[in-house]
């Protein structure tokens, strides 16, 4: 195609190289914007309807065609001419071949910068409320799991060394809160891109005066973008979302690093169901945890399309350049690779067994040591003290073969005169547990509390948990 055939040829009058043609063309993937750009055309025309650049009949053509574009673009079986660029241009070029040269009206007072924009805007509304709602239900599954395991103990770890026993509806109630603190960033990142940058034009605003608000009204915006130079240069919005997905791949793969090990031979608190593991093509005794070794991977995937876009932001001069066209590739990425890491990691959750028994049988003895220090707290006895004389006391029963629990008091009294009977008795699981009932805490009757919460949140949000 000659550049004089194209939309902003009247400039040129030689042919574009076949190469630049495909180096330019970002309709490969832009496609994806087909329904939301579509929509904002037909928001436009009416705009420009209301402006007087349009007829009401001529709005009335420009609205059907639309429509008729948008049912044959987004045919399984459409291909897309690399030469029309963009989506932008696929559609006005369909939309001026179905009626004639009142297509080239549309674009009026608009800019494709403006334009995409405003795709990306409502791309990000849609696609944030997918992950929104697969987020939701990986919360519900946390829930479920939680509730079925309120008494299933579990060794907690610091540094990967034993440090105190918890519930495991803890532990799954742990992922639930920082869930939710992923879907309030990624609400923010919404709440933030919701002004309607149409009118801004290329750069400086349209000459026509096209209704803004009518038109945020229409596409369902806050607002108006208050400044067209920031309007088409912002990509703030997408930024925001690509590092709210970098922060919950983080989530998911901290819990698969744990689950990894847990479902080792070494730990075997739990075994994925067969649907989410796989085999070796040389060992035929392995069952690996390829599906959540998988989501681990795949986070590095997403912190790399944040580091992408922010790269090609860094130095870009206000207010527009091709450099932009890098921005889709890795929004659509990221989105489409933190959608299937969670419902691959909810659904590796939701079948996994969980073994209750090999999970208490675990807990190290010397995991109870705070609950003698504690003890010797509550006696009156400085913590650096009772801290001290504890550690003296692991010392000497480690030297000597013995657990914290084959301990008499003959033996504790040894390292502190306050050490009673009672103290004997905080050397138990579920005593321990019982003792940490502050709000927050891992105990049955904290963790209750916790489940209340969750429960409500889902209730709120029309999910079932």
């Amino acid at each position: 195609m000659s550049g004089s055939d194209k939309a902003w040829g009247g400039r040129f009058s030689g042919a574009t190289a076949e190469l630049m043609e495909r180096f330019n063309a970002s309709i490969g993937f832009d496609r994806r914007l087909l329904e939301v750009d579509v929509a904002g055309s037909k928001v436009y025309a009416r705009a420009l309807e209301r402006a007087g650049l349009l007829t009401a009949p001529e709005c009335a053509r420009i609205l059907e065609g639309l429509d008729r574009v948008l049912r044959e673009l987004s045919a399984a079986d459409h291909e897309f001419d690399p030469a029309v660029e963009d989506v932008h241009m696929a559609v006005e070029a369909r939309l001026t071949e179905i009626v004639g040269p009142l297509g080239g009206k549309l674009h009026a007072g608009r800019s494709r910068n403006d334009q995409v924009s405003l795709d990306e805007r409502l791309y990000l509304r849609a696609a944030a409320a997918a992950i929104g709602g697969r987020i939701r239900r990986l919360q519900a599954v946390l829930v479920a799991s939680a509730q079925d395991h309120r008494k299933t103990v579990l060794p907690g770890y610091t540094h990967l060394q034993q440090a105190q026993p918890i519930l495991f509806s803890h532990y799954a109630l742990s992922l639930f809160w920082a869930l939710d603190r992923d879907l309030g960033r990624l609400g923010d990142a919404v709440g933030r891109s919701d002004r309607m940058p149409l009118g801004s034009g290329a750069l400086a605003g349209s000459a026509f005066p096209l209704d803004r608000e009518f038109m945020a009204r229409e596409l369902g915006f806050a607002g108006v973008t208050p400044n067209s130079l920031d309007a088409v240069s912002d990509r703030d919005f997408l930024l925001e979302a690509l590092a709210a997905l970098s922060i919950l791949m983080m989530h998911l793969s901290r819990y698969c690093e744990d689950l990894v090990l847990f479902s080792s031979a070494e730990f075997g608190f739990v075994e994925l169901d067969d649907a989410w593991a796989t085999g070796s093509s040389m060992m035929p005794q392995k069952k690996n945890p390829d599906s959540l070794e998988l989501v681990r991977g795949k986070t590095g995937r997403v912190y790399g399309d944040l580091v992408s876009l922010l790269t090609a932001m860094k130095g870009l001069g206000l207010t527009y350049g091709k450099d932009l066209q890098e921005d889709k590739e890795p929004v659509f990425d990221a989105f489409d690779t933190a959608s299937d890491c969670l419902d691959v990691f909810a659904s590796a959750w939701e079948t996994m067994k969980v073994n209750a028994g090999r999970m208490a049988g675990a807990v190290d003895a010397g995991a109870l040591a705070t609950e003698l220090a504690d003890f010797l707290v509550e006696t009156g006895v400085p913590f650096r003290e009772a801290h001290r004389v504890v550690g003296a006391v692991v010392r000497e029963a480690a030297a000597g073969g013995h657990a914290l629990t084959d301990l008499t008091l003959a033996d504790l009294r040894a390292h502190h005169p306050a050490f009673d009977e009672q103290a004997l008795e905080r050397l138990d699981l579920r005593a321990s547990l019982a003792r940490r009932n502050i709000e927050g805490g891992t105990g049955p009757a904290a963790v209750e509390r916790q489940l209340l919460q969750a429960r409500e949140i889902l209730a709120e949000a029309g999910t079932e948990g």
